[in-house]
């Protein structure tokens, strides 16, 4: 049955993430945990940190569903082009936004008398603009939300179809998304407390919240084939 995506902005349950997401990994903590320890792993292979985490999240769906899912899974690197595309998006767009800054001190530093004072044009320029820099990394990762799970959960794996799908399912969430985001980051981080150690034991919340809030989002803009050709044959 193949299954239609109808992007539209997603009524994002903050509240209820959280608690499935604790409910799950409470329920299964054991092989969720050996799994994200596979993704650590796996994230240290150069330019696979993100196709390690969209595997988690392939993982954690079979798990939910409990579908037969094994850690191993996560060595797999049929996404890799997607992601690896993706990365070299983000590190040119990052790249991008610094050039200003390096062109200004560049410039500033040939004009200055060689003192160890920081020149007071490169103050004035820099402190505005690294907010500028600061604000769009942030409305784009907000904005792209999605773009890790339309890849590992819905195989798409055209970046550009993938970004504008997320940009419109995000719309009107960027706050909800956030505030989501910054929830879960620090109750993932709550292990800190445990003498650093802990924070193996905390972290996966991060990614078994973050996956519900993936689904349920998915499951909005779904549509299969059966229930659209229906739909079409009421007109």
């Amino acid at each position: 049955m193949k299954v239609i995506l109808t992007p539209k902005p997603v009524n994002f349950k903050l509240g209820e993430y959280i608690n499935k997401g604790f409910e799950f990994l409470k329920k299964d903590f054991g092989d969720i945990f050996v799994a994200f320890l596979v993704c650590l792993i796996m994230s240290i292979i150069p330019f696979c940190g993100l196709l390690a985490v969209g595997n988690l999240y392939k993982y954690l769906q079979k798990r939910s569903r409990n579908q037969p899912a094994s850690s191993g899974d996560i060595f797999d690197f049929k996404d890799f082009m997607p992601y690896l595309i993706l990365q070299l998006i983000v590190f040119g767009g990052v790249l991008l936004l610094y050039i200003p800054l390096i062109i200004v001190m560049a410039l500033t530093g040939a004009m200055s008398d060689g003192g160890n004072e920081a020149n007071p044009m490169v103050m004035l320029f820099m402190f505005p603009y690294l907010f500028l820099i600061i604000a769009a990394i942030y409305y784009f990762v907000l904005k792209g939300f999605y773009i890790i799970p339309l890849i590992s959960l819905k195989g798409i794996n055209d970046i550009k179809q993938a970004w504008n799908i997320s940009k419109v399912m995000t719309k009107g969430n960027l706050l909800s998304i956030f505030l989501f985001s910054f929830v879960v980051s620090l109750l993932a981080q709550v292990g800190i407390l445990a003498c650093g150690i802990g924070i193996f034991l905390t972290i996966p919340f991060l990614y078994t919240a973050n996956y519900f809030a993936y689904e349920d989002a998915i499951e909005q803009i779904e549509r299969d084939e059966i229930t659209e050709i229906g739909s079409k044959n009421e007109y």
